[in-house]
Protein backbone atom coordinates (compact mmCIF):
# COMPACT_ATOMS: atom_id res chain seq x y z
CA UNK A 1 0.00 0.00 0.00
CA UNK A 2 1.31 3.42 -0.69
CA UNK A 3 2.61 5.18 2.63
CA UNK A 4 0.25 8.49 3.29
CA UNK A 5 3.14 10.77 1.67
CA UNK A 6 2.90 9.82 -1.59
CA UNK A 7 -1.14 10.30 -1.52
CA UNK A 8 -0.58 13.49 -0.51
CA UNK A 9 1.85 14.37 -3.07
CA UNK A 10 -0.20 12.98 -5.75
CA UNK A 11 -1.95 15.76 -7.61
CA UNK A 12 -5.46 14.26 -7.54
CA UNK A 13 -5.32 14.75 -3.84
CA UNK A 14 -2.92 17.31 -2.75
CA UNK A 15 -5.69 19.52 -1.69
CA UNK A 16 -7.33 17.15 0.49
CA UNK A 17 -4.05 17.81 2.90
CA UNK A 18 -4.80 22.16 3.01
CA UNK A 19 -8.80 21.44 2.74
CA UNK A 20 -11.02 22.17 6.24
CA UNK A 21 -13.85 19.90 5.32
CA UNK A 22 -10.96 16.76 5.77
CA UNK A 23 -9.05 18.22 8.68
CA UNK A 24 -10.25 15.98 12.42
CA UNK A 25 -12.50 17.67 14.47
CA UNK A 26 -10.49 19.41 17.54
CA UNK A 27 -11.33 17.48 20.91
CA UNK A 28 -12.94 20.90 22.42
CA UNK A 29 -15.71 20.99 19.75
CA UNK A 30 -16.50 16.95 19.54
CA UNK A 31 -18.92 17.21 22.61
CA UNK A 32 -22.36 19.03 22.14
CA UNK A 33 -22.99 22.35 24.39
CA UNK A 34 -26.50 21.81 26.05
CA UNK A 35 -27.40 24.22 28.98
CA UNK A 36 -28.61 23.59 32.66
CA UNK A 37 -32.15 22.67 31.75
CA UNK A 38 -30.68 19.64 30.24
CA UNK A 39 -28.28 18.46 32.66
CA UNK A 40 -30.98 15.98 34.63
CA UNK A 41 -30.48 13.41 31.50
CA UNK A 42 -27.13 12.52 32.90
CA UNK A 43 -28.72 11.04 36.24
CA UNK A 44 -32.63 10.66 35.61
CA UNK A 45 -33.79 7.00 35.37
CA UNK A 46 -35.90 8.05 32.20
CA UNK A 47 -32.77 8.46 30.69
CA UNK A 48 -30.86 5.06 31.07
CA UNK A 49 -31.58 2.19 28.91
CA UNK A 50 -29.31 -0.99 29.78
CA UNK A 51 -27.99 -2.84 26.57
CA UNK A 52 -27.48 -6.63 26.49
CA UNK A 53 -26.87 -7.09 23.02
CA UNK A 54 -25.35 -4.44 20.58
CA UNK A 55 -26.76 -4.10 16.99
CA UNK A 56 -25.46 -7.12 15.50
CA UNK A 57 -26.65 -9.60 18.46
CA UNK A 58 -23.01 -9.73 20.38
CA UNK A 59 -23.57 -9.26 24.13
CA UNK A 60 -22.48 -6.57 25.72
CA UNK A 61 -22.80 -4.61 29.23
CA UNK A 62 -23.82 -1.03 28.23
CA UNK A 63 -25.84 1.86 28.85
CA UNK A 64 -27.33 4.94 27.06
CA UNK A 65 -25.62 7.29 29.80
CA UNK A 66 -22.29 6.60 28.51
CA UNK A 67 -23.40 7.97 25.20
CA UNK A 68 -24.62 10.40 26.15
CA UNK A 69 -21.43 11.31 28.56
CA UNK A 70 -19.55 10.86 25.15
CA UNK A 71 -21.40 13.32 22.80
CA UNK A 72 -22.63 15.87 25.41
CA UNK A 73 -21.19 18.53 27.41
CA UNK A 74 -22.29 20.54 30.03
CA UNK A 75 -21.58 24.42 28.72
CA UNK A 76 -18.63 25.98 30.92
CA UNK A 77 -20.98 29.13 32.25
CA UNK A 78 -23.86 26.47 33.02
CA UNK A 79 -21.88 23.96 34.60
CA UNK A 80 -20.38 26.89 37.00
CA UNK A 81 -23.70 28.06 37.48
CA UNK A 82 -25.14 24.66 38.41
CA UNK A 83 -22.22 24.30 41.02
CA UNK A 84 -23.42 27.69 42.82
CA UNK A 85 -26.84 26.62 42.71
CA UNK A 86 -26.03 23.35 44.56
CA UNK A 87 -23.90 25.36 46.69
CA UNK A 88 -27.43 27.66 47.67
CA UNK A 89 -29.29 24.80 47.63
CA UNK A 90 -27.71 22.64 50.15
CA UNK A 91 -27.35 25.96 52.26
CA UNK A 92 -31.13 26.90 52.18
CA UNK A 93 -31.54 22.82 52.97
CA UNK A 94 -29.26 23.83 56.50
CA UNK A 95 -31.17 27.06 57.02
CA UNK A 96 -34.64 25.37 57.21
CA UNK A 97 -33.18 22.50 59.16
CA UNK A 98 -32.06 24.99 61.89
CA UNK A 99 -35.14 27.24 62.02
CA UNK A 100 -37.34 23.94 62.19
CA UNK A 101 -35.33 23.14 64.80
CA UNK A 102 -35.29 26.23 66.90
CA UNK A 103 -39.22 26.59 66.15
CA UNK A 104 -39.56 23.19 67.77
CA UNK A 105 -37.75 23.73 70.81
CA UNK A 106 -39.97 26.87 71.58
CA UNK A 107 -43.16 24.74 71.64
Amino acid sequence: MSSQEEILSDGRFSCVARDPRFWEMPEKERKVKIDKRFRAMFHDKKFKLRYTVDKRGRPVNFSSTENLRKFYALSESDSDLSESDSKEHTEKKKKKKKAKGKGEADS
